[in-house]
């Protein structure tokens, strides 16, 4: 029996009614079989304070442990002014910080996002991976996950109704379990 690989997701929105929210519990509904995905929610993520590094709030805390813990981690992020959100900025840095403590280094990661508009949050896409470069993650690389138009895809509970879309969302997860298995 292969082992079970422990997926960490985690949408850098607050905003409950989020699309990434919903994007995120599409992906723990499309899982493999021996996969499992624990939402972890940033509410409450400070704003990074390096004078707080060596001490970090329990929030913070919580939130390297389940890192550590995971075999791989899924972003599903927005797109806000052509980037990523604050909270989900300043959670990738506290968790790589302090130096010599980072829980990043060679950890399997997987983004995707949704948006209204017809680029599907790209931009924050690729900000996101130019941090994966100094985190020195294993990123996958493709399938590229960009929900656009999302009003479309989703209905009125937050379920997402787009075959297509649930069919890349699953090739997604196909490819990070894959590179996972191999790190």
């Amino acid at each position: 029996m292969p082992q079970i690989i422990k997926i960490l997701g985690f949408a850098g929105s607050l905003r409950k009614g989020s699309y990434n929210r919903a994007l995120l519990r599409a992906a723990a509904e499309l899982l493999l079989p021996d996969t499992e995905l624990e939402a972890f929610d940033l509410e409450g993520v400070p704003g990074f304070n390096a004078d707080l590094e060596s001490t970090p709030p329990d929030k913070i805390k919580e939130f390297k442990a389940k890192i550590k813990a995971a075999d791989a981690v899924l972003i599903v992020t927005p797109e806000y002014n052509y980037s990523v959100p604050g909270v989900l900025k300043n959670a990738i840095d506290w968790t790589s910080r302090p130096s010599g403590d980072s829980v990043w280094p060679g950890k399997t990661v997987a983004v995707m996002s949704a948006s209204t508009g017809m680029l599907g949050g790209s931009r924050a896409q690729y900000h996101l991976r130019q941090t994966f470069l100094f985190l020195d993650v294993k990123a996958v690389m493709k399938p590229e996950v960009f929900v656009t138009f999302a009003a479309q895809k989703f209905d009125e509970s937050g379920k997402l109704t787009d075959e297509s879309t649930r069919k890349v969302v699953k090739d997604l997860l196909l490819a990070l379990v894959t590179l996972a298995r191999k790190n």
